[in-house]
């Protein structure tokens, strides 16, 4: 049977996907990175592995996020794409007709517009963690509250406060005044997720056409509080897929398995990578003034790719 590896490698997690041919997955896996990406990619796919039958031929590799460079050279990607195209592949997966897709995860977020099938327009939120997955990790544990249950006593509110959330350092001052007025704890969680719902659509959102179907995926959409803030904001049903946080994989092996119908062949190393050492390294180009900082990674002491500069004088992926 052959499968397809999806590897998505972001700052605050590494999601792996096998999918079979028909687009099931087969297994998954939600890693935190915990600033250790090289180890962590060769944990997950030892344990991606052990959890597949010998029947299961890997016969094409996709990678995606921001260290997808990382990730293609270690494993041998056969395609290695930007997490808008991944996840907007993903998305389609779920709902052909998907004209909107949502995406919040660990340090950014993102908003994808499709007509019919073809992505026409999408922005990023890249410079400011408010209503990030950090961040909400961070209020969680300052309410000494599971992160897991932040979103259910969200919908618990009676009456929301109003919580300015422009800026993480506004909000949890805001937060932290609201709590010495003596409001609910349940009113100030869905304050918080109304804020961070209506700071998205001002930023991230501004000037988009938002239609449904709206897709909400990315490790936030597990935060019932969130979904429900967007679907009160938009006034239009927001889908949760059910594997919300592993679709930038997901889109990646799909590539990948569009790749292989084309080549017919793999560039994979096979899982014996999880046993090699790796270790990266840095040095900064001189042949112009952009003075790039250029990042090599080591196989046994070998390099096996650069990246990083801005024309293709160092790059070998």
């Amino acid at each position: 049977m052959q499968a397809y590896l999806g590897i998505d490698i972001g700052s605050v997690s590494i999601n792996i996907v096998v999918l079979s041919g028909a687009g099931d997955v087969i297994t998954g896996l939600y890693l935190r990175t915990k600033g250790r990406p090289i180890e962590v990619i060769q944990d997950g796919l030892k344990i991606i592995h052990e959890s597949l039958t010998p029947q299961i031929k890997i016969a094409g590799v996709g990678s995606t996020g921001s260290g997808r460079y990382l990730a293609g050279v270690m494993v041998g990607a056969d395609v290695i794409k930007n997490e808008i195209t991944a996840h907007a592949v993903a998305a389609s997966m779920i709902a052909p007709d998907v004209q909107t897709v949502f995406e919040i995860g660990g340090q950014d977020s993102k908003i994808i517009i499709l007509r019919e099938g073809i992505v026409t327009d999408f922005a990023m939120n890249t410079v400011c963690a408010a209503g990030t997955g950090s961040f909400l990790d961070q209020q969680a544990s300052r309410l000494n509250i599971p992160i897991t249950q932040f979103g259910s006593l969200a919908l618990e509110s009676e009456s929301p406060v109003r919580i300015a959330g422009r800026c993480t350092v506004f909000a949890e001052s805001d937060m932290i005044h609201k709590q010495q007025m003596g409001h609910r704890i349940q009113d100030i969680i869905y304050g918080l997720c109304e804020a961070l719902v209506r700071n998205y659509l001002n930023n991230v959102g501004k000037g988009k056409e938002i239609l449904p179907p709206i897709i909400f995926q990315g490790g936030v959409a597990a935060n019932l509080g969130i979904k429900s803030a967007f679907e009160k904001a938009l006034g239009l049903p927001v889908l949760v897929p059910e594997y919300y946080n592993l679709m930038g994989a997901i889109g990646a092996a799909r590539l990948a398995q569009e790749e292989n119908s084309i080549n017919g062949t793999t560039k994979f190393k096979g899982f014996e990578i999880t046993s090699l050492p790796y270790r990266t390294g840095s040095f900064e180009c001189n042949g112009c003034s952009n003075v790039c900082e250029i990042v090599e990674i080591y196989e046994k002491e070998i390099i096996i790719g650069r990246w990083g500069s801005r024309c293709a004088k160092w790059d070998t992926i």
